[in-house]
């Protein structure tokens, strides 16, 4: 199980922002709205995208698009 983690420093953030940004852009909805999907609605950022920051922020940007995606089904997570 992976642990709830708080972001740690600016890459970290930046990130973050990042992934947030680009499920928005591919969901075609405001990025505060999966904002909140990801902090209110669900513990996806940080119970997923920052713990998981090492390995994530490695790959490609369609690949981490992809991966959220998936945990947003898995937890049935809706923006």
């Amino acid at each position: 199980m992976i642990q709830n983690e708080k972001i740690k420093n600016s890459n970290e953030l930046e990130f973050a922002i990042f992934c947030i940004e680009n499920v928005a852009a591919r969901l075609g909805v405001d990025a505060e709205r999966v904002y909140q999907a990801f902090t209110q609605k669900s513990d996806i950022l940080n119970g997923y995208i920052v713990p998981e920051y090492e390995i994530l922020h490695t790959q490609s940007l369609d690949y981490i698009v992809e991966d959220i995606l998936d945990v947003m089904k898995e937890r049935g997570v809706e923006v």
